[in-house]
């Protein structure tokens, strides 16, 4: 079992970034082989539309960060992705990240089948993170893959609240629904 965590964060060890260790952390303790990617310190430039990877596919015009975490992307079992709640929505670093995986689709489908968890923080207990757990899983949804949620604590996947950095942490509640996300990809993954 390889399981990808991706934090789509502006802020380097901030609330998203912890919560995706904390489900990777928890998908090690069940076997998994894990690797996490933040990408607050990557360079992804927006996609542009040129269509070069409809023509070739496993090409991109632009050179940045974003081939190396498609590879990634594609060498996993399980994709677990974590995003802050901006205005209801996903931040726009993850957001690019999604519009730039077009050429996993337009070849062959690549992440077809694998599992796929969402994990989203806010401000407060009702700050739009189910909206963003919505986005993160239309976005699973549009690639084939097989969307999980929590085990028995949610319906959305893992959700958290907090402002601060490493306040996310003292949300017992937020850190079930994380824990249980993580397992229950770990139960499915195993069979």
């Amino acid at each position: 079992m390889k399981i990808l965590g991706i934090s789509g964060t502006h802020r380097a060890e901030g609330n998203t970034d912890l919560l995706v260790k904390k489900a990777l952390e928890v998908c090690g303790e069940e076997g998994a082989e894990t690797e996490f990617i933040s990408l607050s310190n990557k360079n992804i430039e927006f996609c542009t539309h040129c269509d070069i990877c409809k023509e070739s596919p496993h090409t991109c015009s632009i050179a940045d960060d974003v081939a190396e975490i498609l590879e990634k992307m594609n060498n996993s079992n399980a994709i677990i992705i974590g995003s802050p709640t901006y205005f209801a929505s996903v931040s726009s670093r993850l957001k690019a990240l999604f519009d730039r995986t077009l050429p996993l689709r337009r070849n062959k489908y690549q992440l077809s089948g694998k599992l796929g968890g969402a994990i989203a923080i806010g401000g407060s207990r009702n700050g739009g993170q189910e909206f963003t757990t919505n986005q993160i899983r239309n976005w699973m949804f549009l690639h084939e893959m097989v969307v999980v949620a929590d085990k028995t604590t949610a319906h959305f996947g893992g959700i958290a609240v907090g402002r601060n950095p490493g306040d996310a942490l003292e949300d017992e509640t937020g850190l079930q629904t994380v824990e249980n996300l993580a397992l229950k990809i770990c139960d499915v993954l195993k069979g």
